[in-house]
């Protein structure tokens, strides 16, 4: 069984803008109502979109606790539980998978830059950890400098039982596509870029794990869905309309066009942590222009 089909909301997270930018729980309980309301198939929390990599191992338990507990299973809550230390990773996923996550959203070890059997090992342990929660890998070499190549992925499939999905954001269409050969199709596949959404599914893909979802969940939804029910055309349709939205969204560093976004939306979604900083205000008169253009009501 899929943990999901459709979009997935790589949710920010909400902070205060005090010293310490402690996480905002009020805004992010109404950011998630929100997400539910728009038809957000499922919530991924604590992942590079959501701040993760700023947070204490404290502060991480507590916003995936939170968003599992606030949520009360109205859709699937998958959490970010990766970690560039195979320990730190087990820790976090055994903590994660108690509080009752549908699955686990586990990233390539990032700077170590492991070796094909090293990625093979650590997948192994961290599954392990959790072995009755599903486990999505998530292969995202821009950012890990490390590579998850199909054969290593298809042989962690095969061997390790709760290893049932991947992530992918290589951009390596090929790439997927041999995969998907080596797996035979047993492998729950998402997008892990917007502006690849349709040719993924068209891979054998499930749907995506959006930055979009955060400020469009209903056109992200709607785009999955059509596709899913054979609607091809009109999924490439949406997939066109929205791709001015998936070029905003990274034309600084994700997260930061994204957080300012939902600010403009209307929601409190507070400051970035160091390092990030805020959006330029070329870039973010843009972004306004560019939601307007989509039909999105712009609050701020």
């Amino acid at each position: 069984m899929s943990v999901f089909t459709g979009s997935a909301v790589a949710i920010i997270t909400p902070f205060h803008d005090d010293a310490d930018k402690t996480i905002n729980f009020d805004a992010f309980a109404d950011f998630i109502d929100y997400q539910i309301e728009q038809g957000t198939d499922a919530i991924v929390v604590c992942g590079s979109t959501g701040e993760a990599a700023t947070m204490t191992e404290e502060e991480h338990l507590q916003a995936c606790k939170f968003v599992i507990d606030y949520t009360k299973k109205r859709v699937p809550v998958i959490a970010g539980s990766g970690s560039n230390c195979t320990r730190t990773s087990c820790y976090l996923s055994r903590e994660i998978a108690g509080y009752g996550a549908d699955a686990l959203l586990v990233i390539t070890p990032y700077y170590n830059k492991a070796t094909q059997e090293g990625l093979y090992q650590h997948f192994k342990t961290v599954c392990a950890s959790a072995p009755s929660t599903p486990v999505i890998m998530y292969n995202v070499p821009s950012r890990t400098g490390c590579n998850l190549l199909p054969e290593t992925a298809a042989r962690i499939v095969k061997d390790v039982p709760n290893a049932v999905g991947i992530k992918e954001a290589s951009g390596n269409i090929s790439q997927i596509v041999r995969l998907m050969t080596l797996t035979d199709g047993n492998i729950d596949l998402y997008s892990g870029n917007d502006d690849e959404t349709v040719p993924i599914m068209a891979c054998g893909g499930k749907g995506v794990i959006s930055v979009v979802a955060n400020i469009a969940p209903k056109a992200m939804h709607d785009l999955c869905a059509k596709f899913l029910a054979g609607d091809v055309a009109g999924a490439m349709k949406l997939q066109r309309e929205t791709e001015t939205l998936f070029d905003d969204m990274f034309c600084e560093v994700n997260p930061i066009p994204v957080k300012k976004a939902v600010s403009v939306l209307g929601f409190n979604a507070g400051p970035l942590r160091m390092p990030l900083t805020e959006l330029t205000p070329a870039h973010t008169d843009k972004l306004r222009a560019d939601m307007k253009a989509f039909g999105i009501e712009v609050k701020a």
